[in-house]
């Protein structure tokens, strides 16, 4: 017992500890005042890596890491960006930090190869400085690919309009090519990065961060004249509990916290006091609930998958010979494909993870579940219990209301009749009454005294 609450306890300060870092470092510098001028050192700028579909951990890494640059007196700061897009409300509340904030930052799409596609163009034009690495792209911002899933006639009209205004407000504020921007939207545009420079959609090509530091050496940004030429660079990495919950929001991952969440659960129920299974199906079920919080997860597909665990535990008392369970199966399937439907292409879920998932599912359910509920229902093999309706044989007579012994299972046991029984007589075990056995005649006794005369 002692080494399972060690297990629970183990288990929920893992995951409260999660929570809390994912804001500890945030809090912290919520106190901490920039660095007057006259104590800052050499020029500095900070820099992030924004690489991956851009979700609700993104919009605090940025938020969090524009913070400290700005706490730390930097010169800029400088987000590394490589994309093919994202959710669209994690979208803009970057783009309002970015457009919001009085403190230098740019966008330097790279790598080279990298691409700053759908939200990473918005994104891209929100900033004070907008760079690009040779051999990369930018564009194709249309909201199908930003928000996912299929859109009737009118909302299709009514989400590209808004789109279409949102990013030509964007790219007006900062001085970009509206047109392009708006283009993006509607066409889905995609150019590269010497178009992009040619038409005004960026402000600069540069090589690597260094050549970005020393083009934009001199340039005024809200009132400040900037000093990057030679900058010292500090990169500001992720925290863990950024990376925890960037991982936690991964389709793969969601589909996974499901399965435990189910097996676990239903684990308990079907063997109570196990603890371990049901609390690893709790914690699982909330970080589920945390990452159906931040996502949009569509609300069909979760009752597919609860109408697929109802038709896998209904095989185990209807003898539907299957029929059941390959429903369920065809439920979870539809059900698991269809919770992630309103993500952006590049965050649905890949066949290779919902095939093998759904036939461990089908298989848990039948070989495990099954059996696990029936066992509920039948009669106890062990103890007391078991030996009800065992035959013992009479080792002293018994009489009503006077007790005697059986023989049974290698041990002697007290035991009461309603009827006598003789020594040697076999009898039937119907109860117990604490550790008294109450018996009856298993066959009618013969008169030992007619058998003799």
């Amino acid at each position: 017992m002692m080494n399972k609450h060690f297990i629970l306890s183990a288990l929920l300060f893992v995951v409260g500890t999660a929570f809390v870092l994912q804001d500890n470092e945030s809090t912290l510098n919520d106190t901490v005042p920039a660095a007057p001028q006259a104590e800052r050192g050499p020029a500095s700028v900070s820099l992030i890596n924004v690489s991956g579909t851009i979700g609700p951990t993104t919009t605090q890494y940025i938020t969090r890491s524009l913070r400290k640059s700005r706490e730390a007196g930097d010169e800029i700061l400088i987000i590394q960006l490589d994309t093919p897009g994202g959710l669209l409300d994690s979208t803009q509340d970057i783009v309002q930090e970015l457009l919001g904030s009085s403190h230098p930052v740019a966008v330097y799409v790279a790598p080279q190869g990298a691409n700053a596609g759908s939200a990473g163009t918005f994104i891209t034009l929100a900033a004070h400085v907008a760079a690009m690495a040779p051999a990369t792209n930018i564009g194709a911002a249309s909201p199908v690919s930003m928000g996912g899933g299929e859109m009737d006639t009118v909302a299709q009209r009514k989400i590209f309009n808004y789109s279409e205004s949102y990013i030509e407000s964007i790219a007006e504020q900062r001085g970009r090519n509206t047109e392009w921007a708006k283009s993006a939207v509607r066409d889905g545009a995609s150019i590269t990065a010497n178009e992009a420079l040619e038409i005004n959609v960026i402000d600069y090509i540069a090589d690597d961060i260094d050549d970005l530091l020393a083009k934009i050496d001199g340039l005024e940004i809200e009132g400040k004249i900037l000093n990057t030429d030679g900058a010292d660079k500090n990169e500001i990495p992720q925290t863990l509990g950024e990376i925890f919950f960037s991982l936690l929001l991964r389709p793969e991952v969601m589909l996974i916290l499901t399965l435990i969440a189910i097996y676990g659960i239903i684990g308990e129920v079907t063997n109570p006091g196990g603890i371990i299974p049901g609390v690893a199906g709790v914690i699982a079920l909330i970080l589920l609930l945390y990452g159906v919080a931040a996502m949009p997860i569509n609300l069909a597909g979760f009752l597919l998958i609860g109408l697929a665990i109802i038709l896998f535990v209904a095989e185990a008392f209807t003898p539907a010979f299957g029929v059941l369970i390959t429903g369920g199966a065809v439920a979870f399937f539809l059900g698991a494909m269809m919770l992630f439907q309103d993500l952006p292409d590049e965050m649905q879920i890949s066949m290779f993870w919902l095939i093998p998932a759904t036939i461990l599912t089908a298989a848990f359910f039948a070989w495990i579940v099954t059996y696990g509920v029936k066992s509920l229902f039948t009669p106890a093999r062990s103890g007391l219990e078991a030996t009800i309706g065992k035959t013992a044989e009479v080792t002293d007579p018994i009489l009503p209301g006077q007790p005697g012994r059986i023989f049974f299972d290698g041990e002697y046991w007290t035991a009461e009749s309603d009827a006598p029984l003789n020594e040697g007589d076999m009898c039937k075990i119907i109860e117990f009454q604490g550790l008294k056995a109450i018996v009856k005649p298993l066959n009618q006794p013969q008169n030992k005294e007619s058998s003799n005369g």
